[in-house]
């Protein structure tokens, strides 16, 4: 199922939404200037690499870098390790990431986002603290805009491409069947990878499942908590 819109119109500019997509995007294309060896460098320098985050926490130091290992947990979530992983990044984002900074307003959308990706990445670190396969990408912290979105919206439509062979009909289908499905085979996944081995580069690599499936989950944790049902007061200013 591919996901091309939601039926649920906004009454705010998402700004906040289309400058996190507009980071990923500028980033991504410095990536694509770089040479591969000089690409893997500094995606060891700036993803999260388990390994060396728990190296970190029990004392001893890594690298010569000048920035402290947890900050990776935040500079990951803006890297991406090919065409086709930003572009379904960016998609999810532009669909469901506007009603949900609608709801939460622009400031705690940014802190909800900014957290749940921290959240997602020690999620993948929990199940895979010895690996020293660097882990990025904006999924963990769109998880958690999904994982927000079920619960605000469970009865919205998503209008969908289902994949049928040479075919591709269009089908409205329930937010809370789409991103339940989702997240079941995100969990299922993870479990079923947990010793699967995943390179890094620009058109391959693992996946980070269970990043996936903890954005999720914390999304659906947090997004209650920084005020997911009330009105903000941004949106009620701009409906004035």
């Amino acid at each position: 199922m591919v996901p091309l819109r939601d039926v649920n119109p906004v009454r705010i500019t998402p700004y906040v939404t289309y400058g996190l997509i507009i980071a990923n995007i500028l980033v991504f294309i410095y990536e694509i200037t770089l040479p591969p060896p000089v690409l893997e460098s500094f995606f060891r320098t700036w993803a999260v690499v388990p390994r060396d985050l728990t190296m970190v926490l029990e004392g001893t130091r890594v690298g010569s870098s000048p920035f402290p290992e947890w900050l990776t947990l935040i500079s990951s979530q803006f890297l991406h390790g090919g065409f086709l992983h930003i572009a379904g990044n960016m998609l999810f984002l532009w669909i469901f990431g506007n009603n949900v900074e609608e709801s939460l307003g622009r400031i705690k959308y940014l802190i909800f986002y900014i957290g749940c990706g921290v959240l997602a990445a020690l999620t993948q670190w929990f199940f895979a603290s010895g690996s020293d396969i660097p882990s990025l990408g904006a999924s963990g912290a769109i998880a958690g805009v999904m994982g927000a979105y079920i619960l605000k919206y469970p009865k919205a439509e998503i209008v969908t491409l289902i994949p049928l062979g040479f075919f591709l009909p269009v089908a409205r289908i329930p937010a809370y069947f789409f991103l339940g499905f989702w997240f079941v085979q995100q969990a299922f996944n993870g479990i079923v990878g947990l010793n699967a081995p995943a390179d890094i580069g620009m058109q391959g690599g693992g996946i980070a499942y269970w990043a996936h499936a903890g954005g999720f989950v914390f999304g659906a944790i947090l997004g209650p908590v920084l005020g997911l049902f009330n009105d903000s007061k941004e949106s009620r200013v701009e409906q004035l």
